[in-house]
């Protein structure tokens, strides 16, 4: 099976609204990796700075973008309005986890715990971050999961690497313009601020390259057991129209 084309005889083809209405097998484990990776991601590796040769990054930016290319499985196979359930889905999961954190880190420790201080340094997040990772996630999301699906009706579901990758060049643009900014400028120079962001944005649009192969036998499997194809004509595209009804 060759992913990204269209020419899979046992595959039926599917426009927006009814790969929207329809059921899947794997949609809720697909939906689950998403949103999982995107809330370890975020806690795990992004309070922790990195060094490879003398570059120093976020060490979450090893993982974060695997939610991308979820989320450009998401869109290839099960459609943009699918995407856009995991995309809210992922919103308000980040935004309980900032509220759960918030309040965990501000509950007063016991007398005899001395882990405080790494606790907030941890899982403490100023209000800025939070606020950036929110925005950035949202805006970046959508644009990754808009642009695929506009690139598939274009390319008629050929050439996969090409949607992938230039879903990811708009979609961490967005994300990297967005992010950096409302995190850190007036803290970072204004040099330093557009140095990270394009160095992240580049690391991230390259690692989505490297990880090609991985996204097409992903999409294929997928595709081949869920037997459709969608394509997503005759939709609405705005993230707050609802999803059809079955």
């Amino acid at each position: 099976m060759s992913a990204g084309t269209n020419d899979h005889a046992n595959l039926s083809r599917l426009d927006g609204m009814a790969g929207a209405r329809r059921h899947f097998r794997y949609f809720d484990y697909v939906m689950a990796a998403f949103v999982a990776i995107l809330l370890l991601s975020n806690l795990i590796g992004a309070s922790k700075l990195a060094s490879l040769g003398g570059v120093t990054f976020g060490a979450g930016i090893l993982f974060f973008p695997v939610s991308y290319v979820i989320g450009d499985v998401l869109t290839e196979v099960y459609g943009y309005a699918n995407a856009r359930r995991c995309v809210w889905a992922g919103f308000f999961a980040m935004i309980f986890m900032a509220f759960m954190s918030f309040v965990v880190v501000a509950m007063p420790p016991a007398a005899d715990w001395t882990g405080q201080a790494a606790y907030e340094a941890v899982f403490g997040s100023t209000w800025r971050i939070v606020l950036a990772s929110l925005t950035a996630f949202w805006a970046g999301e959508f644009v990754n999961s808009f642009v695929l699906a506009k690139m598939k009706l274009l390319t008629g579901g050929r050439h996969l690497w090409s949607r992938t990758i230039g879903s990811t060049v708009f979609g961490q643009a967005v994300d990297s313009a967005l992010f950096y900014p409302i995190a850190f400028l007036g803290t970072w120079t204004h040099e330093q601020v557009l140095t990270v962001m394009v160095t992240n944005w580049g690391m991230k649009v390259l690692w989505e390259a490297l990880l090609t192969p991985l996204t097409y036998a992903v999409v294929g499997w997928l595709k081949g057991r869920e037997g459709v194809e969608v394509f997503d004509e005759n939709l609405d595209f705005s993230p707050f129209a609802k999803a059809p009804q079955a």
